[in-house]
């Protein structure tokens, strides 16, 4: 779905998150600012405890910033009670967690099928489109396997799944490829331009692979809290 709004599908302005550790205050995001259009892949690079993990927790609303703003979607994120972001960003936006955060009752396609039925979908519906997303990543033999079921890699590919199930208007992904073998990572990769492409998601990853950089539109580093260009990695 397209954001529904003129200008960014996501926004941060004067973003900043810190954290006491014991009698210290470790600053994280400092009067950080971002501003994702309609269609654009940005990669998320920095040093291990940059605080990568936090903005993309900061954007998505699952955790709230210290100070600053988060507007998705031409609609502001952050301040809103908890009920409200999450109706905003089931609406908006999708996420691909480090871990993989499955239900582990239910069978890979229904897990990949929850997005569409919290919005009202019907059963036969939303299970014919998770098959379809399923099929893409390689899955089509694990449709009815549980995650205890699945291999890491496998688990990974149905949650990337089910964050592209509702073809958001911006994905937000956590090392999405870091469990998957190369053939099953370019599986993610040409999903997620061919989504960027055709319905004009924003895709914003964190991620150290550089195949994944590369084609990326641009490429951004977080040191001192605030992110600064990559020329040298940016997409073609």
């Amino acid at each position: 779905m397209s954001n529904g709004a003129n200008g960014p599908a996501l926004e941060a302005i004067d973003l900043s998150k810190g954290f006491h550790q014991g009698d210290t205050r470790l600053t994280v995001l400092s009067g950080l600012n971002l501003s994702v259009q309609p269609g654009e892949r940005i990669a998320i690079l920095g040093p291990s405890g940059s605080g990568k993990s936090t903005l993309l927790h900061c954007l998505a609303g699952l955790d709230e910033p210290d100070a600053g703003t988060v507007s998705v979607g031409g609609q502001r994120l952050t301040g809103l009670v908890a009920d409200a972001q999450a109706r905003l960003r089931s609406r908006y936006m999708g996420f691909v967690y480090q871990a993989h955060h499955l239900l582990p009752e239910f069978s890979a396609a229904e897990n990949v099928a929850m997005p569409l039925r919290i919005r009202g979908q019907s059963q036969r519906s939303a299970i014919a489109e998770a098959t379809t997303l399923l099929d893409r990543v390689g899955l089509s033999e694990r449709l009815r396997h549980r995650p205890a079921q699945l291999s890491g890699g496998e688990r990974q590919r149905v949650a990337v799944a089910r964050a592209l199930v509702n073809r958001p208007a911006v994905v937000l992904a956590d090392e999405p490829t870091g469990n998957l073998d190369r053939d099953n990572a370019d599986r993610i990769f040409r999903l997620l331009i061919e989504l960027s492409e055709s319905s004009g998601t924003a895709v914003l990853v964190v991620t150290h692979d550089p195949t994944l950089c590369n084609r990326m539109h641009r490429s951004v580093e977080l040191r001192g809290g605030a992110l600064q260009a990559r020329p040298d990695l940016a997409g073609t």
